[in-house]
């Protein structure tokens, strides 16, 4: 039978802070747990705010959107790609942990931001507000222009972008909450269906504008895959089922069939093929070529956990375990 502080160390090691948390008494456990929860959950917004060491928290703030529109750092409006394998870490502790749910959320969130780690090469950063002023004479965020494939809804996020820098915390707050992935769904439209002449997409090198088309339709292509679809059938969407880890297989396995086959061929159809290892087999491979970059899972999550089972062997060496 194992002693009490296996159990928890056991516990540590699936990333179960809430219940380490709930059963040790120790203020520096806590902190260690709840910032580890945070991680987990994905609630980025407040990954600065944690009491942790601060390698580990700086890591994590490369991955949270800044609060304010000059905060700095950037983070995840600076690049994508630390918070992309970060939720390519999660995904992998999801599955872990038999969590599905949660796992489709987590997919769902890289889906949605997809497109514009696809433009980050060409821009320079993943879509800042404060950086996009080249974009305001075009037709990006024009209402009325009809020539425009946007739909009504990115065009007023579109337009809210180019104006959002100037706004207060509040306001950049609620357009990041609100109006951002829409933002990101049509940068993907006016790399891979826009056919209108316009300075967004004019102003690319050619080959460069047939790489970002490809990669953005890729890109749009799993927003609209049966895995991200799983979503409205969980409770995070709209329905109150859980899917399985075997629907979850099946719903990646015809992802990877429909995307390999739309891909025509190019990077990302053949990357989303590749056996990885990962749960998701392809997934870090898709994302790796639609980056641009090599983007693999983070070892945020362990690197916590081992903190936390260092935190738990002291106190066990110590004898101060919590009431």
């Amino acid at each position: 039978m194992k002693t009490g502080y296996e159990v928890l160390v056991a516990l540590a090691r699936r990333f179960a802070f809430g219940d380490v948390a709930a059963l040790v008494n120790d203020p520096r456990v806590e902190r260690i747990c709840t910032f580890g929860q945070g991680l987990l959950e994905l609630d980025a917004e407040d990954f600065g705010a944690y009491d942790v060491i601060d390698t580990l928290k700086q890591r994590a703030i490369a991955s949270r959107m800044p609060q304010a529109p000059r905060e700095q750092p950037r983070g995840a409006l600076g690049s994508l790609r630390p918070a992309y394998s970060l939720l390519l870490e999660v995904i992998e502790a999801r599955w872990m942990r038999s969590e599905m749910a949660a796992l489709v959320a987590a997919v769902h969130i890289a889906s949605e931001y997809l497109p514009m780690l696809v433009w980050e090469p060409v821009l320079g950063h993943a879509a800042d507000p404060a950086r996009l002023q080249h974009f305001q004479d075009s037709r990006f965020g024009q209402m009325e222009d009809r020539a425009c494939p946007h739909t009504r809804t990115e065009k007023s996020a579109c337009a809210r972008a180019l104006r959002v820098a100037s706004e207060p915390p509040a306001g950049w707050r609620a357009y990041l909450d609100r109006q951002h992935s829409n933002v990101a769904h049509a940068l993907g439209v006016c790399a891979a269906e826009c056919r209108t002449e316009c300075p967004v997409t004019d102003r690319l090198k050619p080959g460069q504008h047939e790489m970002l088309a490809h990669n953005a339709a890729a890109a749009l292509k799993f927003g609209d895959s049966a895995i991200v679809r799983l979503r409205h059938a969980a409770p995070v969407g709209h329905g109150f089922g859980v899917p399985s880890p075997e629907e979850v297989a099946e719903a990646w396995a015809r992802t990877r069939e429909s995307l390999s086959l739309s891909a025509n061929g190019n990077g990302a159809g053949r990357a989303i093929l590749t056996e990885d290892g990962f749960p998701l087999p392809g997934l870090p491979s898709l994302i790796t070529a639609l980056a641009g970059v090599p983007i693999v899972p983070d070892t945020l999550l362990t690197d916590v956990a081992a903190e936390l089972e260092r935190c738990l062997t002291l106190l066990d060496s110590d004898g101060k375990w919590g009431a």
